[in-house]
């Protein structure tokens, strides 16, 4: 079990989920490159700090290796996490980090999680009042932006994507502004909403508002998605997974059938849980390094729970590449040699 293991293990732990470690607790920063920046270890707004989210698991360019240009200051996460939370030293700190990797505390640490957990409820909770406040997307400006993309069937959808008109965002100088937008729910095995996922949208055209990061996850995003096409009745033994959310509506514009999960970034893609249903799982890839990098540790969890692991690629960039570029049936025509005849049947209804 993991909690034996050295310190040093539990850091490169964290590294391999460092974009995740860096939403949580870096929530004011954003995702530049292979880098996230943010003001401090403190998470200030500001891009004096910056988290290398990919790399080998040692040495120089290590993942999870973190430097504040403003102070000199570095380390790894769970030195971030020790300064971020005000702790008293690695030992606190590895605790912490146990705690948001899900991992079981060691009898000897006798530390109460009672602090975190009311944060942690405190965001779940501020996800589900926003989602309360959403509209469902069909007919408003959220569906014209996925037709703008090719993405018209949004069968399957409705209790994952809704649409919000006047959504606040809030920029790096703390200026707040108004936009409509597009809300994804992040929801567990059990369909109970445990994050948000907002795309700001342009008010007068169908597309991302012209601002910088226009999409940003809230809640607790690690190990949950954005369900497609989920039948609660009926645990689905076939679906696939991909990162983003308009790859995997792309895909079942293709796919009516597949049930889908998008993770939302490569780190969550990783350590997506599956339903304890799944024998066989599609991975969606895409041309991205990061993408891919999540990708083979999602494969390599899977096929050590015995599940089937099948890669579906696109013709060019991304799904939706393919299905603005080539069109729909295109689209089908590349997947079906990629899917197990049965499932083409099922997927594709036909």
């Amino acid at each position: 079990m993991f909690p034996s293991r050295s310190i040093a293990d539990l850091a490169r732990h964290l590294a391999q989920h460092a974009e995740a470690v860096c939403r949580y607790y870096l929530s004011n920063g954003r995702r530049q490159g292979r880098y996230w920046l943010v003001g401090d270890v403190g998470n200030a707004s500001g891009r004096s700090l910056y988290v290398r989210l990919l790399g080998p698991d040692t040495g120089k360019g290590a993942a999870g290796k973190w430097t504040d240009a403003a102070t000199g200051g570095h380390g790894d996460l769970l030195d971030l996490i020790r300064h971020n939370q005000h702790l008293a030293d690695v030992h606190e700190a590895a605790a912490e980090a146990r705690r948001f990797l899900s991992l079981p505390e060691p009898p000897a640490v006798p530390r109460s999680n009672a602090q975190a957990a009311q944060t942690d409820d405190a965001k779940r909770l501020a996800a589900r009042r926003l989602w309360a406040m959403t509209r469902p997307i069909a007919g408003t400006h959220a569906a014209a932006y996925l037709a703008e993309r090719g993405i018209t069937d949004l069968a399957g959808t409705q209790a994952s994507l809704r649409f919000h008109p006047s959504c606040f965002h809030r920029s790096d100088d703390g200026t707040r502004s108004i936009f409509p937008a597009m809300i994804a729910a992040v929801t567990d095995d059990a369909f109970t909403v445990q994050g948000l996922h907002r795309s700001w949208l342009d008010p007068d055209r169908p597309i991302k508002a012209l601002i910088p990061d226009p999409r940003r996850a809230m809640g607790m995003l690690l190990g949950h998605g954005v369900r497609i096409g989920f039948d609660r009745a009926a645990p689905p033994e076939v679906i696939a997974a991909g990162e983003g959310i308009e790859t995997m509506l792309s895909l079942r514009q293709a796919l009516p059938r597949m049930p889908a999960i998008a993770a939302l970034s490569a780190a969550h893609l990783g350590a997506l849980i599956l339903p304890i249903t799944v024998r066989r799982l599609y991975i969606a890839t895409e041309a991205d390094a990061a993408a891919r990098h999540g990708l083979g540790r999602l494969a390599d969890r899977a096929r050590a729970d015995g599940i089937e692991v099948e890669p579906l690629r696109p013709v060019l960039g991304d799904f939706n590449d393919d299905l603005r570029l080539n069109g729909r049936e295109a689209l089908r025509l590349a997947l079906l040699p990629q899917l197990v005849a049965a499932d083409a049947r099922f997927a594709m209804d036909l």
